[in-house]
């Protein structure tokens, strides 16, 4: 039995340089890099030192709060360099992979057969459990809370987001393995989201799962979005969450035995001579993966989407949970009297001098430019607009920036991450870093509260 969600609150951002339907596998390339900030929370405990021989699928660190959690090398090859940052901190992990791709064999597993604890066990062995993320504080599950849900979000709503549809054709046997064993780890249900007008998702025939049709603006894809629609988060209450391109992944451990790590990404954005769908592995260097398509003239490489992504540049790396990149102009020109002039070219909420509502389905080539400086909050209304969630977000904005825990908890803030906070971002006047401010205020509730 299928569930429909529909929200009227939210933004979609139209922007050129959407990626067409086309995939292109691309050579392996040379260097790859595990990056533990992209394990937000982690504080890694080194395995493989300099000079290592790995193969795909076995550990270079463990999270020193929990050993049992493992973080694998996506590739076979030399352990380069560990580069590291202030106070030694690791900031990278570099491999140089073999032409020869040579996998650790974690055995072939029927799902069917396993019990809750040797799923676990297994996902911690074969290094896939940084995939399962829990809320609250969006950070690498806690394997020693139990879930009263788990949820799949099949549909992105972000601008030019990856569509699932695509990329997860012909995989269906690794997600309904994946699946399977997901409703091992949680006595409540598995919840998947797809797109109400989709109708060639392989989550349509998936056995175990209660399925959502989701309809809306941006942020409709994102997973807080549909917890709160669906089973909304209390004290003392864990949720986990798991990508569709994660689940893939570990399907293919379960069936195969093998830790693979490749993923169809979007080369997205108006910087793209030829926007399109390429293999790569988590860890590819961007300029292996954007090789001969990106036009380098001043130009931002995010890997992600423009409104949640990391900017990489074209010699940094392919994120850990990351299924696209993004390529924009950088905004670093000003604009002669650009506050008081009509605005054609951008979006925006307000109807002051802009027309975007006007053509609501046009495509904007739009640049990094925040168009006005960092000052203190303006009281609008706007953020309302564009945040479908029952929480008040300027005053938990504010809760967070004067670390009060007692109003963060009231205000909702075990249901959030930073991602859900883009938008509100995007149209602020005040030009505040709404996603920084978040982020921070989930690491004081849980260095707290735990």
């Amino acid at each position: 039995m299928s569930k429909d969600i529909r929200i009227k609150k939210g933004l979609d951002i139209k922007l050129v340089g959407e990626a067409e339907q086309i995939t292109t596998e691309l050579p392996l390339g040379s260097m790859f890099a595990i990056k533990p900030s992209d394990f937000h929370g982690v504080i890694p405990k080194i395995l493989a030192k300099e000079g290592t021989e790995v193969k795909a699928g076995e550990a270079l660190f463990h999270a020193k709060s929990d050993e049992r959690i493992l973080f694998p090398s996506p590739v076979s090859g030399k352990v380069t360099e560990i580069v590291r940052g202030a106070r030694r901190k690791v900031l990278e992990i570099k491999i140089t992979a073999t032409a020869q791709q040579k996998y650790k064999d974690f055995g072939k597993k029927d799902v069917d057969e396993m019990s809750s604890e040797e799923v676990k066990n297994h996902l911690f062995t074969s290094g896939c459990w940084p995939f399962v993320k829990q809320r609250p504080y969006d950070v690498v599950a806690n394997p020693n809370q139990a879930p009263k849900a788990i949820f799949v979000s099949a549909y992105a709503s972000a601008p030019l987001a990856a569509d699932y549809d695509y990329t997860l054709k012909g995989k269906e046997a690794e997600l309904q393995a994946a699946l399977t064993a997901l409703t091992k780890l949680t006595e409540g249900k598995v919840h998947v989201s797809v797109a109400k007008n989709s109708t060639l998702s392989p989550f349509k025939e998936m056995k175990g799962v209660e399925l959502h049709k989701i309809s809306g603006p941006h942020p409709v894809g994102n997973v807080s979005t549909q917890i709160s629609q669906i089973d909304p988060i209390n004290k003392g209450e864990v949720v986990w969450v798991v990508t569709p391109q994660d689940l893939v992944v570990i399907g293919e451990l379960l069936l195969t035995g093998k830790f693979n790590a490749k993923r169809t990404v979007a080369l997205t954005g108006s910087k793209f001579s030829k926007p399109q769908y390429v293999t790569a592995l988590a860890g590819a260097q961007m300029s292996d993966i954007t090789k001969g398509n990106l036009e380098t003239d001043n130009e931002r490489v995010i890997s992600g989407n423009v409104l949640s992504g990391e900017q990489v540049g074209e010699n940094g790396f392919l994120g850990y949970y990351d299924n696209q990149v993004s390529a924009i102009p950088e905004g670093d020109d000003y604009e002669l009297f650009g506050w008081n002039k009509p605005v054609f070219d951008k979006v925006s909420t307000s109807r002051a001098l802009t027309f975007s509502w006007l053509n609501p389905k046009k495509k904007y080539d739009l640049n990094t430019n925040t168009n006005g400086e960092h000052r203190a909050f303006v009281v609008t209304g706007a953020y309302e607009e564009v945040f479908p969630l029952d929480i008040y977000p300027m005053q938990l904005l504010k809760a967070c920036m004067y670390k009060d825990l007692d109003e963060m908890e009231g205000l909702g803030a075990y249901e959030i991450a930073p991602e859900d906070f883009a938008l509100t971002e995007f149209i602020c006047v005040s030009k505040q870093p709404h996603q920084k401010i978040i982020r921070e205020g989930l690491d004081l509730m849980r260095e707290e509260l735990g």
